[in-house]
């Protein structure tokens, strides 16, 4: 049978991990500047792959892992490094440049992973995979991690009414938020991921 705390447990975690309050200033700054068809289009494709990437992690996790000899930690350190670059451009300014930006696909990286699809996402769909008991338990998980995914979904979708309301100096002034907000994400993911390697040393 479908179990409620397995459901409200995962989606709950998930909803703090991913936050979705959170990324609507970041999705607004990373896409500033696009057609708002674009912008949509953008949205439904970071919750697409961040979906896939959260099910084959969910499904193939462990094994992922293990055939590629690493751990959780590095793969903490790996995408905060990662985060911390995009944060840099957005601070700086530099995807204000059609010439930097026009051709690359934001919503895959970063904002499909490892911004939703991050190491906390992944990690925490493991275990609740692992530790589900029987159809009703896998069913409990899989319907947390549909249900996160198209609150994500919404909340990106409709911050794009935000973007008509704030106009262009209003896009700068997020995107300056956004990359504050993602530096000090990334740098926090960098250290938790340090931590767990002197504590596992």
């Amino acid at each position: 049978m479908f179990d409620v705390a397995v459901f409200g447990s995962l989606f709950l975690t998930l909803f703090v991990i991913m936050d979705p309050p959170g990324i609507t200033p970041i999705f607004l700054g990373l896409t500033a500047g696009r057609p708002a068809k674009v912008q949509r289009r953008m949205a439904f494709q970071a919750v697409c792959v961040a979906f896939g990437v959260i099910a084959v992690f969910g499904v193939l996790g462990h094994q992922i892992l293990d055939y590629l000899h690493v751990s959780v930690p590095a793969l903490m350190i790996a995408g905060g490094l990662l985060l911390l670059l995009i944060a840099l451009d957005l601070l700086t300014g530099k995807t204000d440049e059609p010439k930097q930006t026009k051709d690359v696909n934001v919503a895959l990286v970063p904002l499909g992973m490892p911004l939703l699809a991050g190491p906390g996402a992944i990690v925490s769909v493991i275990l609740a995979v692992q530790d589900a008991d029987g159809f009703g338990g896998q069913l409990s998980v899989w319907s947390a991690i549909v249900a996160m995914h198209v609150v994500l979904w919404l909340v990106m979708r409709y911050s794009l009414v935000i973007i008509r309301v704030i106009k262009d100096g209003g896009v700068v002034l997020v995107t300056r938020l956004a990359g504050m907000m993602l530096s000090a994400i990334a740098v926090q993911q960098i250290i938790n991921g340090v931590t767990q390697v002197i504590q596992g040393a």
